[in-house]
């Protein structure tokens, strides 16, 4: 089945089997939005979100209940579903201020890994679906992104900058092994050499080191894992999908003793959640190979403050009224600030006293004391449609 969007060909696939990890989680009901219901205990095990709350876009509204007659029991287990899309550029444009990149790729929408802060679920509501459950199981892979690449990488004019990948959803999330479009992405940067900068929180960034030791030893690659918790229940919790603490530190490793220049990045800052672990990441990290560090305070744009409100009742309900409170205090009184120079770090009392803290961690064991620069200049822009290749 397929149909026509305004970034071009969507192509559902069918729902993942047994032979091609069949997920088992929450139930969405039986449309889009609607939104499952906390009591339906094990229907979710194993997801971020506790809800399938409808997009704000949605005319209507959805919601399953327990009508007295045990519906909920008879319920199907929650399953991931795949979608072809087919866009029709891939490279992202941005001028923000605040960030230090002004293009990116995401070879996927949606995100397995369940992360329940994640800043991104947001956009799943342009897609007509909701940024709860559907963000991390009903996902999009963007088919032919290597030839797009390609083609936007030889248009006359391209000048090579850093492309940062993992900025919105993780390219290393676990349909990339079997769909293996950041693999393809990745060499068609390197047959051109084009600088790329990557942030992931997933273990499966070590299949690559072939390709990205070759880069960084031109100064073209550099990558940063996401460590949010040394608690591995805690880390399951909060990132039901994503790679074990344990693996991402020595995914780290791995890296750094290959060559590739490897920064850890303590994202998000959960108030009285993880914050008493900035430190020791920090050190972890830095044992592990990382030299350089940055972090994020938590931000709860649109409809992920609800999202993360049900997450916290549901697993820290002795802290939801402490937590909320310490994290509006962030971002005057609301849950996000989208003021640039801001919105990464908060503002307030107890954000500065976190940035302070990470700032004199650094500074003690040895971080941030030099960052890689990658190089533009080795950039070779790819032949287009019927150009004469050169001899030499």
């Amino acid at each position: 089945m397929a149909s026509s969007s305004a970034t071009g060909t969507l192509e559902r696939l069918p729902l993942r089997t047994a032979n091609s990890r069949l997920y088992v989680g929450a139930h969405s009901g039986d449309a889009f939005g609607a939104k499952a219901s906390v009591g339906a205990g094990e229907k979710w095990r194993g997801r971020g979100a506790v809800s399938n709350t409808t997009g704000r876009y949605e005319k209507q509204g959805r919601e399953d209940f327990d009508d007295g007659w045990e519906s909920l029991a008879e319920l199907e287990a929650f399953r991931t579903e795949i979608t072809i899309e087919r866009p029709k550029t891939i490279i992202t444009r941005n001028d923000s201020p605040d960030i230090s990149f002004d293009r990116s790729i995401n070879p996927y929408r949606g995100c397995e890994h369940g992360c329940v802060y994640c800043f991104a679920r947001p956009t799943h509501a342009y897609m007509g679906l909701s940024p709860g459950l559907d963000f991390e199981s009903r996902l999009f892979v963007k088919e032919g992104a290597a030839a797009l690449l390609e083609r936007e990488l030889a248009a006359p004019g391209y000048q090579p900058k850093t492309i940062a990948i993992g900025t919105n959803t993780d390219p290393y999330q676990p349909i990339e092994r079997e769909h293996r479009v950041m693999r393809s992405v990745l060499e068609v940067l390197e047959r051109t050499n084009h600088p790329v900068g990557i942030v992931t929180k997933s273990a499966l960034v070590t299949r690559d080191i072939d390709i990205l030791s070759r880069m960084a030893a031109k100064g073209l690659a550099k990558v940063a894992l996401s460590v949010t918790s040394l608690d591995r229940k805690l880390a399951r919790t909060m990132e039901p999908r994503a790679a074990t603490p344990e693996r991402r530190l020595d995914a780290i490793r791995q890296l750094s003793e290959a060559g590739i220049p490897t920064a850890v990045m303590v994202a998000p800052i959960i108030p009285a959640i993880n914050d008493p672990e900035i430190e020791a990441i920090l050190t972890r990290a830095w044992a592990m190979g990382a030299r350089e560090a940055g972090y994020v305070m938590l931000r709860l744009p649109l409809e992920v403050e609800e999202l993360f409100g049900e997450w916290l009742l549901s697993h820290f309900p002795d802290k939801f009224r402490h937590v909320m409170s310490l994290v509006r205090s962030t971002r005057g009184g609301k849950g996000y600030d989208s003021t640039w120079g801001k919105r990464m770090t908060g503002d307030g009392p107890y954000a500065w006293m976190a940035g302070r803290r990470f700032e004199i961690a650094c500074q003690k064991i040895g971080y941030n004391k030099g960052r890689a620069k990658l190089r533009t200049d080795l950039f070779i822009p790819p032949a287009r449609n019927g150009q004469q290749l050169s001899l030499f």
